[in-house]
């Protein structure tokens, strides 16, 4: 019981990055698992972005402040960086799919009662409970990867999940937009609770458990601290979770401010915003794929990560430019294509950001991947409200959180994760074996 609390090692735990660990073939997973798993980790961008082309008309129906109505999508990113805290640790104990049901069940509930809501405090406090329940399917579909793979298999897997979670973003906004010609934003949630009763179905027919008895903790929540403290005492775990956590921020400051930048600054409909986001999401994708088919086995895994933090700093960069009008009056489309590289660049930074800090652990892994998700979650939610801050009219607070959450990213995997050194012990301990 007491290894389930030692921190992590590199020699232990760790395949260098610069040489990926062989891939350990799974049993029991097959593609309609592999859909399912996807299919979770979607939840969380499928109840965001869906609903946000109706966030000018929230404001407008529940006669709210735009920097209000924002507050429902810190409230649920909230919840789901506390919910993964709780529901990690308890797959760990109970197993994956007891507490992926029961929040899967919560989480249709709340987003019923979304539907209705009848002021904006009301809906805040649902999407909280939808937030903390729909932590259930992240966190444990990412600690279901890591009880089936390993190595160089879990990086190509995690980058199959950004094309099935990466089609969310794709398809809900559009989806939204859509919706909203047909009906209001209340609408929006009852079709999010109609995909929602669809997938909890699957999960509940077809969805094996992935983590067997003699895996799982004995302890309790004591037991689930020591395993945490054990995790965050590893400094390039804690440098990788960081580092996703704060690319992962630049991310939600686009998600949180774009509806209002596209159409309120730029004047777009709901439907040609839904289509550029869409667009940008295929990007994420398309880059996702790149890594896990092309990068992942040829390129160390440290070395992608830095590329892809390189270029969000760059895009950020080249973001706050133009919405402070230092490069003149730039309209939409130089805007959208520095949005479109910034979101490609996701695509290889935080799957590689996720799968380097899991392999730091062969134990654990929802304790470990609920500090993933709590972490990025967090600085999410903190995230959404500066973006608004200056009012509904200006993109510079969008692009001063991109650039500093950029920057925090990188400063974390220079200065924690050190890679330079990880390659030079890869070259030392090579060198010494052939001596």
């Amino acid at each position: 019981m007491a290894d389930h609390a030692a921190a992590p090692t590199p020699e232990r735990d760790h395949p260098s990055p610069s040489a990926p660990a062989p891939a350990r073939a799974p049993r029991g997973t097959g593609p309609l698992v592999t859909f399912l798993l996807g299919g979770l980790t979607a939840t969380t961008p499928l109840a965001m972005d869906m609903y946000l082309p109706s966030l000018p008309q929230v404001t407008r129906s529940l006669h709210a402040p735009a920097v209000t109505v924002q507050l429902t999508l810190t409230a649920c990113m909230a919840g789901l960086a506390l919910g993964q805290l709780v529901l990690g640790p308890m797959s760990d104990r109970w197993g994956r799919r007891r507490p992926l049901l029961t929040g899967l069940a919560v989480y249709l509930v709340a987003t019923a009662l979304c539907a209705v809501a009848p002021t904006v405090e009301t809906l805040i406090a649902l999407r909280l409970v939808q937030g903390l329940a729909g932590a259930a399917g992240v966190v444990i579909a990412r600690a279901a990867v890591r009880d089936l793979y390993d190595g160089v298999a879990m990086a190509r897997f995690f980058s199959t999940l950004m094309l099935i979670s990466g089609a969310a973003p794709v398809v809900a906004p559009l989806v939204g937009g859509q919706i909203l010609r047909v009906t209001d934003w209340r609408g929006v949630f009852v079709v999010l609770t109609a995909v929602g009763v669809l997938l909890a179905a699957l999960v509940w027919a077809r969805l094996p458990e992935t983590l067997p008895p003699a895996r799982r903790h004995r302890g309790g929540v004591g037991e689930a601290l020591r395993a945490m403290r054990g995790l965050l005492a590893d400094r390039a775990f804690t440098g990788y979770t960081l580092a996703g956590g704060f690319a992962f921020a630049a991310l939600f400051a686009y998600v949180s401010a774009s509806p209002f930048v596209i159409q309120e600054i730029y004047g777009a409909s709901p439907q040609t915003f839904s289509l550029l986001f869409g667009l940008n999401s295929v990007g994420l994708v398309a880059a996702g794929q790149l890594n896990g088919k092309v990068l992942v086995g040829r390129v160390a895994l440290d070395k992608v990560l830095a590329a892809g933090l390189t270029v969000i700093v760059l895009a950020a960069t080249a973001l706050l430019l133009m919405a402070t009008g230092a490069l003149g009056d730039t309209g939409l489309v130089p805007v959208a294509a520095a949005l479109f590289v910034l979101m490609s660049a996701m695509g290889v930074t935080l799957p590689n950001a996720q799968s380097l800090a899991l392999l730091r652990t062969r134990h654990a892994a929802g304790s470990a991947s609920a500090l993933l998700g709590t972490t990025s979650f967090l600085v999410g939610a903190i995230a959404s409200p500066l973006v608004g801050v200056a009012g509904e009219h200006t993109a510079v607070p969008m692009a001063v959180v991109q650039l500093a959450g950029a920057l925090v990213a990188a400063a974390c995997f220079v200065t924690l994760c050190r890679p330079w050194a990880a390659r030079e012990t890869t070259r030392a301990g090579s060198e010494g074996d052939e001596n």
